[in-house]
């Protein structure tokens, strides 16, 4: 028998009973003042990890270091499915 894990998904009912929870703890006319304080809040976490990757990108720029990772991996990947081709070129039927 398979289970399938739903743990962190939240359905409809879900959040439905979350919002009415929220109303009765907090009350109507404070919701939007704290879902505007939590939007701000999210923004500006956002705003201090996007400077922060600027710099480090930056500051890698400035020393010489190659900060394009992804472009050799892919190269790599590329070469390992060229080579895969080649030794099972040869196995493979042709239907």
């Amino acid at each position: 028998m398979i289970q399938q894990s739903t743990l962190l998904f939240i359905s409809g009912p879900e959040i439905a009973f979350i919002l009415f929870i929220a109303i009765m703890v907090f009350g109507a006319d404070k919701l939007p003042e704290i879902a505007r304080g939590l939007g701000k809040g999210m923004r500006t976490l956002k705003d201090a990890t996007n400077d922060i990757k600027h710099e480090i990108t930056k500051t890698a720029q400035n020393n010489g270091i190659d900060s394009n990772v992804t472009s050799d991996i892919k190269k790599e990947l590329e070469q390992v499915k060229e080579d895969l081709e080649d030794f099972t070129g040869s196995v493979k039927r042709k239907i």
